[in-house]
């Protein structure tokens, strides 16, 4: 993914630690690390933009990660008409949501709590990300206080528009999923052209501006993602493509190896989250299945949840990313 940088030269002061020590090595190994301090300093801000702030009051869903008590990262999507999100001031996000004990995230949300923010129009292919601290949450919603602000460009992303489903069945019962998947989930992440993914820098309390949870986008062409029954159980892979090098995933990773995984069902609105444990491989023969891939992510089904009808939303057929099809025409010479 990569950031978008401000068309005002306005440089807005940020603490040197603008990137932890795991992303700073990830920099470092592509030999981008210089020029990364030089654009972190100009694109990372301890607030939102007023063109964030826009884009998160018009949204319809929001995507947000976070830590349970094990450590473990969890990925979730919320839903509620255009305007559930508010921004007060750039520093802080009111989110119009109620505590729900059957979501991976919102039972963790206490005060003080880490938490990763992605706005995400898909047809639109803006999308804005926002770190933060949980200051209160309750019955009046959730509110969150700003650590860190950026942008990311559209690439990758699946455009596609939600609508409301014509009749709005109430949310099924909740599976909770061995490692071993089920056939249904399975089938789920195989024809799944998005994905987000929850990591974290394993933060601790006061730990730096640069640390925290991230929740982040993953986009390809249906089946992007290769699923392997494997002797250490169920192993999915998939690609990571050219983006912004500023390694806010991998470099989380580098420091806390575990992911949390959320797939969308765009047409029936049901959330699977997934729980794993996060290698990269950075080898030419891992990359292959993948053209244009820099890097695989490898991950290791710990558990997972599935949560059908959850969403009000279903979404229009995908438009697919132009990168693809670049990425595909390349390879065929």
């Amino acid at each position: 993914m990569t950031a978008t940088v401000p068309a005002a030269s306005v440089v807005v002061p940020v603490p040197p630690e603008a990137f932890h020590p795991g992303e700073q090595a990830l920099q470092a190994r592509v030999g981008v690390r210089e020029r990364m301090a030089a654009v972190g300093a100009m694109v990372l801000r301890d607030h939102m933009p007023d063109q964030h702030r826009e884009l998160f009051e018009k949204l319809p869903t929001l995507l947000l990660g976070t830590l349970d008590e094990e450590g473990q990262p969890w990925a979730t999507m919320l839903a509620g008409p255009p305007g559930f999100v508010h921004t007060p001031d750039a520093q802080r996000m009111e989110i119009a949501t109620a505590p729900d004990s059957q979501d991976p995230v919102l039972p963790h949300l206490s005060p003080g709590a880490a938490v990763g923010v992605l706005g995400l129009e898909p047809h639109t292919r803006r999308r804005n990300r926002m770190n933060g601290r949980v200051a209160a949450f309750g019955d009046n919603g959730l509110d969150v206080q700003v650590v860190q602000s950026f942008g990311n460009c559209p690439k990758y992303i699946q455009a596609r528009q939600p609508g409301l489903r014509g009749a709005l069945a109430a949310p099924g019962p909740v599976q909770w999923l061995g490692a071993g998947l089920d056939t249904a989930a399975i089938a789920r992440v195989q024809r799944a052209d998005t994905l987000f993914i929850a990591s974290a820098s394993a933060p601790r309390p006061g730990a730096g501006h640069s640390e925290g949870v991230d929740v982040s986008h993953r986009g390809g062409e249906p089946c992007f993602v290769q699923v392997a029954h494997t002797e250490a159980g169920v192993v999915l892979s998939l690609p990571d493509y050219p983006g912004n090098q500023f390694f806010n995933t991998l470099g989380n990773l580098a420091l806390h190896p575990l992911a949390g995984l959320l797939v969308v069902d765009y047409e029936e609105g049901g959330l699977l989250h997934i729980a794993a444990q996060a290698e990269v491989l950075w080898d030419s023969a891992a990359r292959a299945p993948w053209p244009g891939a820099q890097r695989v992510l490898r991950l290791t089904v710990l558990r997972a949840l599935w949560r059908p009808l959850v969403l009000p939303w279903r979404w229009t057929p995908p438009v697919s990313a132009p990168q693809f099809r670049v990425m595909r025409e390349a390879a065929l010479g």
